[in-house]
């Protein structure tokens, strides 16, 4: 397995992988791997000639500093991981490798179609455009067959498919679903600034996400919606940011159950932001 940092490398890589007709996965990631990432290496490992995972913190998604700044980086034990499923490459950038100075400071626009206007966008302004201008990135210098993302960040994969058919990348986008520990909590990188106390307060989250399938469709949606956040916000150490169940495509709050409808949810624990969701039918 080769660690790369370089455009220029990268580049070669690339084109010595297409000369040979060799399928390419990929897999983008921040880093902090754990188990949600191995499932989409695995998977990327098994169904390509080559997988080639991104480590990147992207600072244009981030509109908390404090939050980037905090986020894990641990390099050599995320390469130790790759290499030890099968991963072939791994593309370590620097920020000045990707961006010039405009773009880090100037503002990056997209057509999103609506998809950015509601949860996670409507929390994190500038967040879904920096993740379009980072993947779309990616998938130029990499030019993947198959690329990978979790089913747990469901409105960025949504934002994704957008992307891929407005920008018209070759690409077939896979969905995986989400990766839960054993105590039902979903896998996230942020998990690892839980302390042990917290970890098991915000296994609450997933519990009363699959409990809140118990009242479908008995319950009507925004009932629903009140229900989850009520049960949640019992848990002094939880603190609901939104819930929403949305139209599994269009992402906008449904009504009724005849929509296919998913329950988004970011939860606060102590400093810690979680995002998990569900899908209802």
């Amino acid at each position: 397995m080769r660690i790369i940092g370089t455009k220029q490398d990268l580049n070669i890589e690339i084109e010595l992988l297409k000369a040979n007709k060799k399928s390419i996965g990929f897999v983008p990631t921040m880093g902090a791997l754990h188990a949600g990432h191995i499932a989409l290496v695995e998977r990327a490992v098994a169904e390509n000639d080559c997988c080639i995972v991104s480590i990147f913190v992207n600072p244009t998604q981030f509109n908390n500093l404090i939050d980037l700044e905090k986020y894990p980086r641990d390099l050599d034990r995320d390469a130790q991981m790759l290499e030890s499923i099968g991963c072939q490459l791994i593309f370590a950038p620097e920020a000045s490798e990707i961006y010039t100075t405009d773009e880090l400071t100037g503002s990056f626009d997209f057509d999103f179609g609506g998809l950015d206007s509601v949860m996670e966008g409507k929390f994190r302004p500038g967040h879904f455009n920096g993740v379009v201008q980072i993947v779309s990135k990616l998938f130029r210098l990499i030019q993947p067959d198959k690329a990978y993302f979790g089913e747990k960040d469901f409105q960025q994969l949504a934002i994704i498919h957008r992307m891929v058919n407005i920008m018209h990348f070759d690409i077939n986008i896979i969905d995986c679903q989400i990766v839960r520990d054993e105590s039902g909590l979903a896998m996230s990188s942020r998990n690892e600034r839980l302390t042990e106390e917290q970890h098991k307060k915000a296994v609450e989250i997933s519990k009363v996400l699959f409990e809140s399938r118990n009242f479908v469709p008995k319950m009507s949606p925004d009932n629903l919606n009140k229900w989850v956040i009520e049960q949640i916000n019992v848990f002094p150490e939880l603190n609901v940011e939104y819930f929403d169940i949305v139209h599994s495509e269009t992402l906008q709050t449904i009504n009724s159950w005849t929509s296919p409808a998913v329950g988004c949810i970011a939860v606060f624990c102590g400093e810690v932001r979680l995002i998990d969701n569900i899908r209802y039918n």
